[in-house]
């Protein structure tokens, strides 16, 4: 049977919306690296490293293969490109600092507040109006931020503020790619990123790095950066199969990937306060989406 064009239209967004899940599939993967090498006392800033060193090397090859490396940039966009990525850099950083001390499910409740602060931040940087839809959702939002921080509770931990930053650095760096998409490749923006981090972060591994003493260990250490590559390339080839407002409702599954992996690798369960908390999130952040889709 000859497929219709609606029909094809259906494949490639089921393709997509399956690829989003894979891509932040990969993406917990790193986390949960991550948090598995710094309980063992290997230093979050070497982790973040070879986040960055590995993708590099991977980003390299990549290029090489497919012969496509860093195109030829106007100044502007190649310093808001070494900006984008050293608030990766940064953020990063301070969440697998976080990663020692919080469970997987908090802090990724925390950092998929990123989309609201992402609506948050576009009035000023970018000019957009905010309704009384989106507004509210925002509000609602940080509602949910501080249910699962509880900064006036007992329970409070200062690694929240970490992740929370984070949130604010991914936000950021979410309006930076929205302003060199369409212009910059792919392959020039992970690239760019790669040797900003590797290169920021460089200094301080040098004074801080530990060599793993086991092989599984080692192919962790790697992984971190292996597993997030995969997840960035699976991500962008997403975008080609559908559209963004489609796709943004999927990377929620980033949460529950990671509580799934928290608790069969380190046996935490989330409290019923993160729960309610990471479902007022997703709801606030769902009902920006709607209203982006009606727009």
């Amino acid at each position: 049977m000859t497929a219709t064009p609606a029909s094809l239209i259906d494949q490639r967004t089921g393709l997509g919306i399956a690829m989003m899940l894979v891509a932040w599939a990969f993406f917990s993967m790193t986390d949960t690296s991550v948090k598995w090498l710094v309980l063992a006392g290997i230093p979050a800033m070497q982790l973040a490293f070879m986040r960055y060193a590995v993708s590099l090397v991977l980003s390299f090859g990549n290029g090489l293969v497919r012969g496509e490396m860093v195109q030829t940039l106007p100044r502007r966009d190649m310093v808001l490109l070494v900006v984008r990525g050293a608030l990766l850099a940064v953020a990063t950083l301070l969440n697998f600092i976080a990663l020692n001390y919080l469970p997987l499910s908090v802090t990724s409740a925390i950092m998929n507040s990123s989309p609201i602060l992402v609506t948050l931040l576009a009035v000023p940087l970018l000019g957009e109006k905010v309704g009384i839809w989106r507004l509210s959702a925002v509000i609602v939002g940080f509602a949910g931020v501080l249910i699962v921080i509880r900064p006036f509770g007992a329970d409070f931990h200062w690694a929240t503020l970490l992740i929370l930053a984070n949130a604010f650095g991914l936000a950021l760096f979410s309006i930076l790619t929205r302003k060199l998409s369409g212009h910059v490749t792919p392959q020039t923006m992970q690239i760019v990123m790669g040797v900003v981090g590797t290169v920021l972060l460089l200094p301080g591994v040098l004074l801080t790095w530990i060599t793993p003493t086991t092989l599984f260990d080692w192919a962790i250490l790697i992984g971190v950066g292996l597993w997030a590559w995969i997840g960035h390339e699976i991500f962008s080839r997403a975008h080609q199969h559908a559209e963004a407002n489609i796709l943004m409702p999927f990377s929620y599954s980033f949460i529950l990937y990671l509580t799934v992996s928290g608790y069969v690798v380190f046996g935490t369960v989330p409290d019923n306060w993160t729960l309610i908390g990471a479902a007022t999130i997703v709801g606030s952040g769902l009902i920006i989406w709607w209203r982006e889709t009606a727009r």
